[in-house]
């Protein structure tokens, strides 16, 4: 008999690819969608069930939904926002983030869902690394509004499972990328499909990235895995690269040569500041890096696609639908 998985914000980048692979694994799947005017809105079939939930907050009643669910993949969250428009952020980030988390867990349990999976964020860890890559076991030292958000969320789902019958597994990811992704690593594979010189050639940093089918591989695997609940995981493609090697990498699979101009990197920064943009060239030249050992050697689990692979099928997509 096939397990019942639901996902929240199923329509999302990383949603989008986990449901067809979960379906190849013989699980049945509620997708939940926020936008009743997306394809996916009208998807139902033997194996696919799609609910739409336009305002997801701290009252939304779950329960008709949660009936014969096994697990859960929360997805859904209150995102990094550019020009934000609320008045007090912080509490716009906890009322998504923590307290419509804790009330779906709340309620998920009472319907006897077994096991609960919330997607959080590496930046729980903090925003660069050092000496020394980032551990599950590190005291967290999150910088912003929705890393503070995400690490207030993880300390409430696992205080909560300790005293009640539902298992929480925390997974941290990095930096996606893969077919639909969008931000800053599509702008990247934009900058270099121009072919214009690029001044990234000093940068000598190392940042922990993930393809999109290695987490949804991860994904699965916490679903069912006796050593995963209550535990927090770090989750890469277990291969870090500097700045100027990602966009090599980046140009090989679009089938450029990118022309990497070895710049100074205070001179960057410098002049980056003058207009504006000193965070970006900070994200650039910074590093990132995760150790995900206790991921691999828990779940007995490896990244099933190396970089080269992932941005190949990412590079595929953005030519077939970014060059017409």
């Amino acid at each position: 008999m096939s397990k019942r998985v639901l996902i929240t914000g199923a329509g999302g980048f990383v949603g989008q690819r986990l449901i067809p692979y979960l379906l190849t694994k013989e699980y049945s799947v509620i997708a939940a969608i926020r936008n009743a005017n997306s394809p996916q809105a009208s998807t139902t079939s033997e194996k696919i069930n799609t609910v739409v939930f336009p305002d997801i907050s701290e009252s939304t009643d779950w329960q008709p939904t949660l009936q014969g669910v096994d697990c859960i993949v929360h997805l859904m969250a209150r995102v990094h926002v550019m020009n934000e428009t609320e008045k007090d952020p912080l509490r716009a980030f906890r009322k998504h983030n923590v307290e419509s988390t804790m009330n779906l867990l709340k309620q998920a349990e009472a319907c006897g869902v077994k096991r609960f999976l919330y997607v959080s964020s590496i930046k729980v860890n903090g925003e660069a690394t050092n000496e020394r890559p980032y551990t599950a076991d590190d005291t967290p030292a999150p910088e912003d509004l929705y890393a503070h958000s995400k690490y207030e969320a993880e300390k409430a789902l696992l205080d909560f499972s300790k005293s009640h019958n539902i298992e929480v597994v925390i997974l941290r990811p990095p930096l996606m990328y893969g077919p639909g992704v969008k931000g800053n690593f599509r702008r990247l594979m934009k900058l270099v499909m121009t072919g214009l010189p690029l001044p990234f050639g000093s940068f000598k940093n190392k940042r922990s990235l993930l393809f999109v089918d290695n987490f949804i591989s991860l994904i699965e695997v916490c679903l069912s895995h006796e050593s995963a609940p209550q535990k927090i995981f770090l989750a890469s493609d277990d291969h870090d690269l500097s700045t100027a090697e990602l966009i090599a990498l980046i140009g090989k699979s679009l089938s450029k040569s990118p022309h990497l101009i070895p710049f100074p990197v205070p001179f960057l920064t410098w002049a980056a500041t003058l207009i504006g943009k000193s965070q970006e060239i900070s994200r650039l030249s910074g590093s990132l890096q995760m150790n995900i050992s206790s991921t691999k050697e828990t779940l007995q689990w490896t990244p099933p696609f190396s970089v080269e692979q992932g941005l190949e099928t990412t590079a595929n997509w953005y030519l077939k639908n970014h060059t017409k």
